[in-house]
């Protein structure tokens, strides 16, 4: 894939296909997490959204494997079509397949149902996760002040990406000319869990 696949790819499989090698099982599992938080509508039991909660915590080292386990045996035990099977997908030890299949649940890919603005979407989401693998940003501790940590911190925890433009000016403030950086925080559209900047300045992989 080249960098202009990359950016104008309407499909994460050949997308994923390529991370697989280098991406973290933290942001597999994270992006997995925000397909099925796209169509969280359709989430309604309690076990389906309780795995993907658990998926959550798992990636960031606050769940065991046993408790990854049990929730996605719950979100089996609990699924009826034609609920997505992404919940159950998101919690899959294997952080790559579970990516892939969650995916394709949440916007199928092939025959009569095939998703495309769906896709376009999850496409989005995976840049923002990822940022642009051909072209990675170096960041400097010099910029980590407390009201840098702090905001990219609450915006992790709250899941409120809403004060991203804030943050892209305490980083300015701290004297961050990182352009790509700057300007993603400023980026309309949905921002999730694994940002690729929020996890610089919190030193997530």
């Amino acid at each position: 894939m080249t960098e202009a696949e990359w950016l104008a790819a309407t499909d994460t499989a050949p997308m994923l296909e390529f991370l697989r090698p280098t991406a973290s099982e933290r942001k597999l599992r994270l992006f997995a997490c925000a397909c099925c938080r796209l169509k969280w509508v359709l989430f309604t039991d309690e076990a389906s959204r309780a795995a993907v909660a658990v998926a959550e915590k798992y990636a960031d080292g606050n769940a065991t494997r046993h408790e990854l386990k049990k929730v996605r045996r719950a979100a089996w035990d609990s699924w009826r079509f034609p609920k997505p099977l992404a919940a159950w997908h998101a919690a899959d030890l294997r952080a790559w397949e579970g990516a892939c299949a969650a995916a394709e649940s949440i916007a199928p890919r092939m025959g009569s149902d095939r998703d495309e603005e769906g896709m376009k979407v999850e496409c989005s989401i995976l840049r923002r996760i990822i940022g642009n693998p051909f072209r990675p940003v170096s960041f400097s501790r010099e910029w980590l002040t407390p009201t840098v940590t702090a905001l990219a911190a609450e915006a992790y925890a709250s899941r409120d990406f809403s004060s991203l433009p804030i943050l892209a000016d305490a980083l300015e403030d701290a004297g961050c000319q990182q352009q790509e950086l700057l300007e993603h925080c400023r980026q309309p559209g949905e921002h999730v869990r694994g940002c690729w900047v929020c996890d610089l300045v919190l030193g997530k992989a």
